[in-house]
């Protein structure tokens, strides 16, 4: 029986449903965003600020329009809290989470949707997953919190009121990898406490790991043998990452009088470990990203464009791809047929998704930044950069996205969006229906390179 051409057809596909579950809390936030009651004047924000606020929390970035801390009110900052809760679980983990409050058990249909949103590898297995998600976040959420509160208030003396909400608005930021902060300076007046900035720093490549990784590492941290290859690949990348990082930036900022050259020795290496963890996505920074050297800021595009672990709140293309990518370039330079992790094999179609991401995100990032540069009169390292962050959903920024015309920042809203739920997702999303081809061609060998 064939559709009616005048009724859309349901949504069916994983991918779309994750698509339009966070445009859905993009609308919502909007809406709330734009309330008189959201900001400090009494006033409404006005619907792209608002939009742009909104997707930057759900998409767990951090870029801004306009000064967190006083442009919005408390309730305004509550509402960019809960939209970043809801973007760092993923719609999908809430949305089972309360299926199993209210029914108890699940469908189907259910159970292949929270799959796709929690990369398990079985829908028999989502209700445990999600349990351990939602438990986990909740307990390094707060465990940050409390350090956090007790940093705020013994140490800077505030209110205890006022310490809690800090440090519990910082801790959901910083484990959802969101950046957002409550100081227009974000942590730079903290660049050389270890307290704000190695707990805030802990709780990012917490949350950046993937829940999957975290899982296996809790339960055989003492047995790397015994580690799959996704967390293998996921820990070394990320130590590999994390030290040329902390490395890069003690180099290159270590005279510059705008950054490190002002701070003693420990406070550089702190503030260069602590920018080295940021572009996994988190958005922080202690140093004044504006003033650090273009070297600096290519160094910090390669970050923010690899990002974070699969399966977890960081963005970019995952470490994952960049860990998959470089055994198939390995395997073809020795001249093999398979590509071999460990003592496993790599299937073909992990190899193709990894070719596959990495391809049109950096033809999405090259073409973003092209119309940004026609729509901004700023320099090509900024627009690179902030092209990057957004579609990373870093959330660093050289300071040009405030000044960006309603259509750059429509642009940037776009890539936020698309960051969060991958390109892939979002094809796939936007597809009718799976095709499988039910015959083979004839092969041909086709000159490369």
């Amino acid at each position: 029986m064939k559709r009616s051409r005048g009724i859309l057809p349901p949504l069916q596909h994983p991918a779309q449903v994750i698509v339009t579950g966070f445009g859905a809390a993009v609308l919502l936030g909007t809406a709330l965003l734009a309330l008189p009651i959201s900001t400090e004047s009494g006033e409404s924000a006005g619907w792209l600020t608002a939009l742009f606020t909104a997707t930057s929390a759900v998409c767990v970035t951090g870029l801004a329009v306009v000064d967190t801390e006083s442009h919005w009110s408390v309730f305004g900052e509550l509402v960019i809290a809960g939209l970043i809760q809801i973007g760092g679980l993923g719609i999908m983990t809430l949305a089972t989470l309360f299926t199993l409050m209210v029914a108890g058990r699940l469908g189907l249909r259910a159970k292949l949707f929270a799959q796709a949103e929690t990369r398990t590898s079985s829908p028999t297995d989502v209700r445990h997953v999600v349990r351990r998600v939602v438990v986990f976040s909740l307990a390094s959420e707060a465990i940050a919190a409390v350090i956090l509160t007790g940093r705020f208030l013994f140490g800077y003396d505030e209110p205890f009121g006022r310490a809690v909400y800090l440090g519990v608005f910082h801790a959901i930021s910083a484990f959802n990898n969101a950046g957002f902060a409550l100081w227009s300076d974000s942590l730079m007046r903290f660049v050389t406490d270890p307290w704000i900035c190695l707990t805030v720093a802990a709780a990012v490549i917490a949350g950046g790991l993937g829940f999957p990784v975290v899982f296996e590492l809790l339960r055989t941290w003492r047995q790397p043998r015994r580690w799959s290859v996704l967390t293998r690949i996921t820990v070394a990348v990320t130590a590999v990452l994390l030290i040329v990082g902390t490395l890069a930036f003690l180099i290159t900022e270590w005279h510059n009088p705008k950054t490190l050259s002002p701070l003693d020795d420990p406070s550089k290496l702190l503030a260069a470990f602590f920018t080295a963890v940021m572009p996994r996505t988190a958005g922080f920074n202690s140093i004044d990203i504006a003033g650090m050297y273009p070297t600096s800021w290519l160094a910090t595009d390669l970050l923010m464009f690899i990002g974070g672990g699969s399966a977890g709140t960081a963005g970019g293309i995952k470490v994952t791809t960049l860990g998959m990518l470089a055994f198939v370039i390995w395997s073809e330079m020795r001249g093999e047929h398979e590509v071999n992790i460990g003592h496993r094999r790599l299937p073909e179609t992990a190899q193709r998704q990894a070719v596959s991401i990495t391809l049109i995100s950096v033809t999405l990032v090259a073409l973003s930044t092209y119309l940004l540069m026609a729509l901004t009169p700023h320099s090509l390292d900024k627009v690179v950069f902030e092209v990057v962050s957004a579609f990373g959903t870093v959330g660093l920024s050289t300071g040009i996205t405030a000044d960006a015309t309603p259509a750059g920042q429509v642009l940037l809203v776009l890539l936020m969006f698309i960051g969060r739920t991958g390109p892939l997702t979002l094809g796939s999303a936007l597809a009718l229906k799976d095709r499988t081809r039910r015959y083979q061609l004839p092969e041909e060998r086709v000159i490369v390179g």
